[in-house]
């Protein structure tokens, strides 16, 4: 795992489905939004939180340039904060906050899969998780155009892109969106 990786937590979502914030739920005592960041520190230089700061937990937040605007518009974000740091980035490993159980044996399978010839390395289960995805920075200008259009979906916006996809074990990827996801827990 020796790429230069910038790592961003999306925190921006409504948590409709659930009734409240999803960042900031604990699993095991940690809040999801620092577990997620946690997992990224581990293969990333530097890791930030796309969303309103008070959902940021630890990590370094960022308010998102585009609020309200659906998960594209917290991935554009993220891609701007890259490109903005100054450092060396081979990538923008971007994570939805409520993949809780996301560890580094998948990140690792990602990040192997790098090359040169893909805008996106993205995890892949029953289907893509574009919020589970390591992003060149070079996608940015494609996925603006999809967003200046009015797209707000990631996966509705993966057209022009070259996507090269990664299989992982499903239970790394389980999401929380409602109340009975944390039953287990």
């Amino acid at each position: 795992m020796t790429a230069a990786l910038f790592g961003a937590v999306l925190t921006g979502g409504e948590s409709l489905r659930m009734g409240r914030d999803k960042a900031l739920i604990e699993i095991g005592g940690v809040a999801m939004v620092d577990r997620v960041g946690a997992a990224l520190a581990s293969v990333c230089a530097d890791v930030i939180a796309v969303g309103p700061a008070r959902l940021a937990g630890t990590l370094r937040p960022v308010k998102d340039r585009n609020a309200g605007e659906g998960p594209l518009g917290g991935l554009l974000t993220a891609l701007d904060e890259a490109r903005q740091s100054g450092q060396r980035c081979d990538g923008v490993l971007v994570v939805a906050c409520d993949l809780a159980w996301l560890d580094v044996s998948t990140l690792g399978r990602l990040i192997a899969a790098i090359d040169p010839d893909h805008d996106v390395v993205m995890a892949r289960t029953d289907r893509l998780e574009p919020l589970c995805a390591i992003w060149d920075l070079r996608a940015q200008a494609c996925l603006r155009g999809w967003f200046d259009h009015g797209e707000r979906a990631v996966h509705r916006s993966l057209g022009g892109l070259a996507v090269r996809s990664v299989d992982v074990v499903a239970s790394a990827l389980r999401n929380v969106n409602t109340p009975d996801d944390l039953r287990d827990e």
